[in-house]
């Protein structure tokens, strides 16, 4: 049997090392953490990790001059590399890719963005690995999305207009809809927004997203030739630019 992919964390927060620790190995990852680039140095040749969630800032160090260095170790050519930040900034996401990482997150962050992120990254990296878990996270209930006079109600899995009229959308485009606004001003590809919609391992081509996020503009917006909403970022994907409050 393949063993499960190992997770290495590298933050100096231990709330944060606690919790995604926790999070991960409930998900069946194998996961050791690391608070500074030394303990990261040790846990990399005393295991072999699949893939890395690194801190952007640590206590004396650079997070990416350690990506750099998980790059030029031996035995680290193909693990995945996820950069974490406080930080918003253009300029240093950039940055982190070209100097190898696979993704980058913004703190704070949801967990199961960071779960969908990992699986992503795992698949193109490891192939072979068993990324996917039995269990499921439960759906968030009692929580309500408002932008721009709409009202997404999580928990009911309802959408109201501005005029109060109720909105009837499929699971696909709720979901769509629901990940779009958990994460408004952030761009996401196509691979991103299939594992934060399904959750799961989903064989299906890209333009099955760009087909559904055409039915949803046509339900909510009011011209979806010229989107207000729902707008497309060539060549990467879809961002959500409503104002959520």
């Amino acid at each position: 049997m393949t063993e499960a992919p190992h997770i290495l964390i590298v933050d100096d927060d231990a709330k944060i090392r606690q919790m995604l620790t926790r999070y991960l190995t409930d998900e069946g990852f194998q996961v050791s953490a690391a608070a500074n680039g030394e303990a990261m140095r040790e846990c990399l040749i005393r295991a072999k990790i699949d893939l890395v969630l690194l801190d952007l800032v640590l206590p004396g160090e650079d997070g990416f001059q350690l990506a750099r260095e998980v790059r030029a170790r031996p035995r680290t050519d193909k693990t995945g590399i996820i950069m974490l930040t406080g930080r918003s900034d253009m300029v240093d996401m950039v940055v982190g890719l070209e100097v190898g990482a696979d993704d980058y997150i913004a703190k704070p962050f949801h967990l199961r963005e960071v779960l969908a992120r990992i699986r992503s990254v795992l698949r193109r990296t490891h192939p072979a690995l068993p990324v996917e878990s039995s269990s499921t996270a439960p759906p968030d209930a009692g929580d309500i999305i408002r932008f721009d006079g709409w009202r997404l109600d999580l928990g009911r899995r309802e959408l109201k207009a501005p005029d109060g009229s109720e909105i009837a959308l499929t699971t696909g485009e709720f979901e769509l809809l629901a990940t779009l606004a958990r994460h408004p001003g952030r761009v996401l590809n196509r691979d991103q927004l299939m594992d934060l919609t399904r959750g799961r391992h989903w064989e299906a081509i890209d333009r099955s997203i760009d087909a559904q996020v055409a039915r949803l503009r046509r339900k909510i917006e009011p011209d979806p030739k010229h989107p207000m909403l729902v707008k497309s970022v060539r060549g990467v994907g879809y961002v959500f630019t409503g104002h959520v409050h």
